[in-house]
């Protein structure tokens, strides 16, 4: 079903994965308007779309999320929204409320306001971290959406994307203004990975401190399987046109999807090794010490910045969730997603790991200035 004339809205419009759905809602449809919602806008990005907009009106709105007079304005007489704004920390460094605020209450907010201003499709950029792993590092290989799971989140930002999964998938149907009714749903991404992942850009970094080598702080047997972002804004424009059909609306309102790819299960190390090891990058054959120790390394350094959190903000390097993550099977089918918003991969794992290796080349040499240089 196409999004022909349609006024679409998309919040954190110039992030990673917003900026890849806005270019693809420019490339496969004709939008009477999109309009780019961001508290950090990037100029480079904006002058970049000049040349694929077409007669699309672009608008760009500078602001946060939890603004609401601000949202409501950006909301007026859109028809559908893709909200991929959030804040992202495994580390621990970004306050909670400051998360919460940004991630559960920005949403609320989003909400209300398409209830408000008659806006009828609501797609939130969830995560596959809302459903784990567990603290027990309990595995799952080639999950589904039925797949039963006891999962306890320790982290904010597992924590807050699920309080906000929940809050979009509980709003569907709920009655707009006008006698209509809002239809939301949720895609959980695996590990997203592509040409301008920070991630990656941070391993890379960590080699490059480490003489070309990768530290790996993921055991072999602890298979993903990570999805490219085009592949992931691929998903976002079929889930819209989806929604847009009153034949699939039904059934795709109120439901959460996965999404994966092609790309082969792999370890979160032996990964970053694979889109890595053509520009020059080995990979440590273990990781430096067994996984028990790591766990009573973490628990150390967590308990030294709860006794130094009243003095100054420390942030470990790593902690107990994010090694357990780091070192648990977890993997899913998109099979759901295909069948009933029709999402096939459009990016095959070759085409993939070849742009993001190249664009991690094409950094490289400033990267290694950057390090140099302190």
């Amino acid at each position: 079903m196409s999004l022909t004339g349609d006024v679409c809205v998309v919040t954190g419009a110039f992030g990673f994965v917003g900026d890849r759905v806005v270019r693809l809602l420019l490339e496969e449809e004709r939008l009477a308007e999109i309009r780019l919602l961001d508290k950090n806008i990037r100029p480079e990005l904006l002058q970049s779309l000049e040349d694929k907009m077409g007669e699309t009106k672009i608008s760009v709105f500078e602001g946060d999320i939890r603004d609401a007079e601000l949202v409501r304005r950006v909301c007026q007489g859109a028809s559908l929204m893709f909200h991929t704004a959030s804040l992202i920390d495994v580390l621990g460094s970004i306050d909670y409320n400051e998360m919460y605020g940004v991630n559960v209450k920005g949403t609320h907010v989003l909400l209300d306001a398409c209830l408000q201003e008659n806006l009828s499709s609501f797609i939130y950029t969830s995560s596959i971290e809302v459903a784990g792993p567990n603290p027990r590092g309990d595995p799952i290989i080639n999950g589904n959406e039925e797949t039963p799971y006891s999962s306890c989140l320790k982290f904010p930002y597992s924590k807050t994307k699920q309080e906000a999964e929940r809050l979009c998938l509980s709003t569907n149907g709920e009655m707009l203004r006008n006698g209509g009714h809002l239809a939301t749903c949720c895609l959980r991404p695996m590990y997203i990975f592509g040409d301008g992942c920070r991630f990656t850009v941070g391993h890379m970094k960590d080699g490059i401190r480490n003489g070309n080598m990768l530290l790996r702080i993921s055991r072999k047997e602890a298979r993903v399987n990570p999805v490219y972002v085009g592949n992931v804004a691929f998903a976002h424009l079929q889930a819209a046109r989806a929604l847009r059909d009153p034949n699939k609306r039904a059934t795709v309102g109120g439901n959460f999807y996965y999404i994966s790819d092609n790309t082969p299960p792999v370890s979160y190390s032996d990964f970053n090794h694979t889109v890595l090891s053509p520009i020059g990058f080995g990979i440590q054959e273990r990781p430096s010490l067994p996984f028990p120790l790591l766990y009573v390394i973490c628990f150390l350094l967590e308990t030294l910045q709860t006794v130094l959190r009243p003095f100054l903000r420390y942030t470990p390097p790593i902690n107990r969730q994010l090694l357990t993550m780091l070192n648990t099977p977890f993997s899913f089918s998109y099979q759901k997603a295909q069948r009933d918003i029709g999402y096939t991969p459009r990016y095959s794992w070759a085409e993939s790991r070849k742009v993001t290796t190249d664009w991690l080349a094409s950094i490289l040499p400033k990267e290694r200035e950057s390090i140099k240089a302190k």
